[in-house]
C-alpha cells in the first residue's frame, strides 16, 4: 500500500472516529497499522478508543506505543496523562502534563489535567494556579473552571468555588459535574437547601451520577433528612457498589441513627475498596467499639497510632481520644485534620481593634443549647453571670428543639441568636459586628462542631472550652480553659493553645440539676434482689477490652454481683455479653439499663454500689452525674486531658481516694470497695457531705473563677500582650 493509501485510509478511519463508530474506525487504525507500524496517530488513536471505552490501562500501553514511535507528540503525552488519571495514578500523570507542555506550553486541556494530577496529590494551591494557567488561555474551559471550583473546594474558599462553578455553568447550563461541585461549594457555606437543588439539577442531566447521589445524600444528612440520605446512598451504590464517598457518607448517616452494626459494615467494605480514604480506618474502628465488636482491636489500634503519627488523614480527632493516651500524638491528629478541614483565613477579620465597652462581650458558640449533656452542666452558669460586668451572647447552630432546657437557656443570656442557617463566614462577620471580646468553642471537634466560623479570626480572644477534651491544633484559638489535673504542666507542648487554669476543675456544673424524689425498687430497674451491682453508664465506645478485663475479673472475684451497663444499642448488648461470656462470665450478669429522663437516671444511681470508670477515655458528664447523685466513682488516671477528667471531679469533690494511676490499682480499689461494705458507706457519706461544701457544684464559685480567667485574658489583650498561660487564684 502506498503512502497516499495509507493517508486516505487513516483519515476515514479519524472521520469513522469522530462519528462516534469506534469498531469501525478501530479496524481501520489497524489496518493502518498492518502496512505501517510505526504509524504512531494509528497507536495514539487506539489508545484514544481504549480511553472512551474505559479501558484505560489498555490505552497506557497503546499510547505508550505511540509515544516510543514519536516522543515529541504532545497529544499523546496529554492523553497518556488524561489515562493515568483515571488510574489515579498521579505522579506519572503529571509528569505526563509536564513533557506534553514542555513540547507546547499552551495547551489548556494539559494544564487543566495538570491540575487535576496536582488535585490528586492533595497540592490543591499548585492544582489551582493550573487550573489558572488554563483560563488565561482560554478562559471560557468550563471543565477548568469546573475543577478550579473543587481545588478552591479543597481550600475551603467556598465563596470563590461558588462563584467558579456558577462561571462554568454560564457557558454550560447542563454541566453536571459543575452542578456537582456548586453543589459541595454551597454545603461548605452552610446553604443546605440551595445545595439540594444543585444536586437535584445534576441528576436531572445524568440521573446515574453516583458522585452527585452521594454528596447529596451527605446534604440530606446535614437537615436530618436521614431516610432520604440513606436512599440517596443506596442509589450511588446501586449504581457502583464500590463507590468510596457513598460507602463513607451513608457510614456516616447510620452513625447518625445509632445503626452501627450496619455503619461498621460500610467502613469495612470502604476500607477493603479504598485503604487511604481519609479518616476510614478510624471511623471503621469507632463503630465497632459502639458495637462491642473487638476484632483485632490491639492491631487496628496500632496501625491508626502509627499513621497520626506520620500525618496521615486516618482517624477524626474526637475518634482519636478512645484510641490514643498520647497527648502527643492527639496534636498530631489535630493538626493534620486542622490543615484540611480548617485552614486559617488568610484575611483574619478581627485586625488588631481595642474594643471599649461598658461590659466584656462574651459569645458561647455551640449547636448543644437544648436537652444536652453540655447544656445540663452550664445552664446554672449561663444564668449566674455577672450581667453588669460581662454582655452574654449565644451563637447557636444546632436545632431549634423548643424543649423546656431551650427555653431555660433562651432566658439566661443577654442575646440568644440562631446562627443555624449562616455560614461560617456569616457568623464570623456577625461577631465582628457584634464586637464580640472573647468568643468561646463548647463544640471543638465533637459532633455538628463549626471550628470554620473561629478560623475566620472574628474577635481578639477565642477560647477553647469544655465541648472537646483536647487540643485544637490551631493557632487562631488563643486559650484552652483546663485545671492542673486535666494538664499537667509539662504537658503544655501538647497543645496548641496557652493554657488558662481554673483553680478547682474546669467542668462547670448546674447545682439547680432536679433528681427524682422516687427511686425505683431493684426490680423496676431489671436488677437481681441480692448481690453488689457494678455500675458504668458511659456509651459503649468508651468501653475497652483491657478495662473490660478488669470489670470481668471483678464479676469473678465478688460472687452474686452483676455490671449494670447503658442499653441503649441492642448490637453492643448482645456483643458486650458474647465478650463475657468469652472470659468465663456468664452472660446474665450484664444487665443493661435503658435510657430514661434525666431526673429519673440521676434517681437509679441510687442502686449501684459504685460508678466504673473507663480508659482511654473516661466518665464526664456520666461522672458528675454520678457523684452529683451521690454515687462514688473508681477512676484510673490516663495521660491525656480525655483520660483524666473523673480524676479532676473526684479531687474537685475531695473524694482523692478513689483515684489510680494503673489498672491494676483500679481493680484492687474497686475490689476492696466491692467487698467492704462498711469502707464504701463511709465513701458515700464522705461524698454526700463534700457534695454541700466542696468546690465540683459550687456554681457561683465556677462563676466567679471563670469571669477572673475571661478578665485576665481581656486585660493581656487591652495591653497589646500576647496570650499566655495563667492560673485563676481561688475565689
Amino acid at each position: 500500500m502506498q503512502s497516499s493509501e495509507i493517508a486516505n485510509v487513516f483519515q476515514k478511519a479519524v472521520t469513522l472516529h469522530q462519528q462516534g463508530q469506534l469498531a469501525q474506525a478501530e479496524r481501520s487504525y489497524h489496518a493502518v497499522l498492518r502496512q505501517a507500524p510505526n504509524h504512531a496517530g494509528a497507536q495514539r488513536l487506539l489508545g484514544l478508543i481504549e480511553c472512551q471505552r474505559g479501558n484505560f490501562a489498555a490505552a497506557v500501553q497503546l499510547i505508550g506505543q505511540a509515544l516510543k514511535l514519536n516522543p515529541k507528540d504532545e497529544s499523546a503525552h496529554s492523553l497518556i496523562a488524561y489515562a493515568l488519571l483515571e488510574l489515579n495514578r498521579y505522579e506519572e500523570a503529571l509528569a505526563g502534563c509536564d513533557r506534553a507542555l514542555a513540547i507546547k506550553p499552551r495547551i489548556p486541556e494539559a494544564l487543566n489535567n495538570r491540575g487535576l494530577a496536582l488535585l490528586g496529590l492533595t497540592r490543591c494551591g499548585e492544582a489551582l494556579a493550573s487550573f489558572d494557567r488554563a483560563l488565561a488561555i482560554a478562559p471560557n474551559f468550563p471543565e477548568a473552571l469546573s475543577n478550579r471550583g473543587n481545588a478552591l473546594l479543597q481550600l475551603a474558599r467556598y465563596e470563590e468555588a461558588l462563584a467558579s462553578c456558577d462561571r462554568a455553568l454560564a457557558i454550560r447550563p447542563d454541566y453536571a459535574e459543575a452542578l456537582n461541585n456548586r453543589g459541595l461549594a454551597l454545603l461548605g457555606l452552610a446553604r443546605h437547601r440551595e445545595a439540594l437543588v444543585s444536586y437535584d439539577r445534576a441528576l436531572a442531566v445524568r440521573p446515574d451520577y453516583a458522585e452527585a447521589l452521594s454528596n447529596r445524600g451527605n446534604v440530606l444528612l446535614g437537615l436530618r433528612r436521614y431516610e432520604e440520605a440513606l436512599a440517596s446512598n443506596g442509589r450511588a451504590l446501586a449504581v457502583n457498589p464500590d463507590h468510596p464517598g457513598a460507602l463513607n457518607n451513608r457510614g456516616n448517616v447510620l452513625l447518625e441513627l445509632r445503626r452501627h452494626e450496619e455503619a461498621a459494615k460500610d467502613f469495612e467494605r470502604l476500607v477493603a475498596v479504598k485503604p487511604d480514604w481519609e479518616y476510614a480506618q478510624g471511623n471503621m474502628l469507632h463503630s465497632q467499639l459502639h458495637c462491642g465488636d473487638w476484632k483485632d482491636y490491639s492491631r487496628r489500634v496500632e496501625l491508626i497510632v502509627k499513621d497520626v503519627i506520620a500525618g496521615k488523614r486516618v482517624a477524626h480527632p474526637f475518634i482519636f481520644l478512645s484510641i490514643s493516651e498520647s497527648s502527643r500524638d492527639q496534636l498530631q491528629c489535630a493538626r493534620t485534620f486542622a490543615q484540611e478541614r480548617y485552614a486559617a483565613s488568610a484575611q483574619a477579620l478581627w485586625k488588631g481593634e481595642r474594643y471599649q465597652h461598658d461590659r466584656i462581650r462574651v459569645a458561647y458558640l455551640s449547636a448543644d443549647f437544648h436537652r444536652h449533656p453540655v447544656a445540663y452542666l452550664m445552664a446554672g452558669l449561663f444564668e449566674a453571670h455577672d450581667k453588669s460586668r460581662f454582655e452574654i451572647t449565644a451563637i447557636s447552630f444546632g436545632p431549634d428543639t423548643k424543649d423546656d432546657m431551650r427555653t431555660r437557656l433562651e432566658n439566661s443570656f443577654d442575646h440568644f441568636i440562631d446562627v443555624s442557617s449562616k455560614s461560617d463566614r456569616d457568623v464570623a462577620l456577625l461577631l465582628k459586628d457584634l464586637e464580640i471580646d472573647i468568643a468561646l468553642d463548647l463544640k471543638g471537634y465533637t459532633d455538628r462542631g463549626r471550628t470554620g466560623i473561629l478560623a475566620f479570626r472574628a474577635a481578639p480572644i477565642q477560647v477553647n472550652f469544655l465541648g472537646y477534651p483536647g487540643t485544637m491544633g490551631v493557632d487562631y484559638i488563643d486559650y484552652v480553659l483546663a485545671d492542673r489535673f486535666v494538664i499537667p504542666k509539662d504537658e503544655h507542648s501538647f497543645y496548641a493553645e496557652k493554657v488558662a487554669y481554673l483553680p478547682d476543675t474546669y467542668q462547670p456544673n448546674d447545682s439547680k440539676r432536679r433528681i427524682s424524689e422516687h427511686t425505683p425498687t431493684r426490680a423496676d430497674a431489671g436488677l437481681p434482689e441480692t448481690g453488689f451491682v457494678f455500675c458504668s453508664f458511659n456509651d459503649s465506645h468508651k468501653i475497652t477490652p483491657p478495662v473490660f478485663d478488669v470489670w470481668m475479673r471483678l464479676l469473678d472475684q465478688v460472687a452474686g454481683s452483676v455490671l449494670w451497663l447503658l442499653g441503649d444499642n441492642a448490637v453492643a448488648v448482645r456483643n458486650l455479653r458474647h465478650n463475657a461470656e468469652r472470659r468465663g462470665v456468664a452472660p446474665d450478669r450484664l444487665l443493661f439499663a435503658p435510657r430514661v429522663n434525666l431526673e429519673d437516671h440521676l434517681a437509679r444511681h441510687r442502686l449501684a454500689g459504685f460508678f466504673l470508670d473507663t480508659l482511654p477515655y473516661n466518665a464526664h458528664t456520666t461522672a458528675s452525674d454520678a457523684l452529683w447523685a451521690g454515687l462514688p466513682v473508681v477512676t484510673c488516671v490516663g495521660s491525656s486531658f480525655a483520660g483524666r477528667v473523673a480524676g479532676s471531679l473526684l479531687s474537685a469533690v475531695g473524694l482523692p481516694e478513689l483515684i489510680t494511676d494503673n489498672l491494676e490499682d483500679y481493680e484492687a480499689l474497686a475490689l476492696k470497695l466491692a467487698r467492704d461494705k462498711h469502707l464504701l458507706a463511709a465513701i458515700k457519706t464522705k461524698l454526700a457531705q463534700n457534695r454541700e461544701t466542696f468546690p465540683l457544684f459550687d456554681t457561683d464559685r465556677f462563676r466567679r473563677h471563670i469571669e477572673s480567667a475571661y478578665e485576665t485574658m481581656w486585660e493581656r489583650y487591652q495591653r497589646d500582650e500576647p496570650p499566655t498561660s495563667f492560673t485563676v487564684a481561688p475565689k
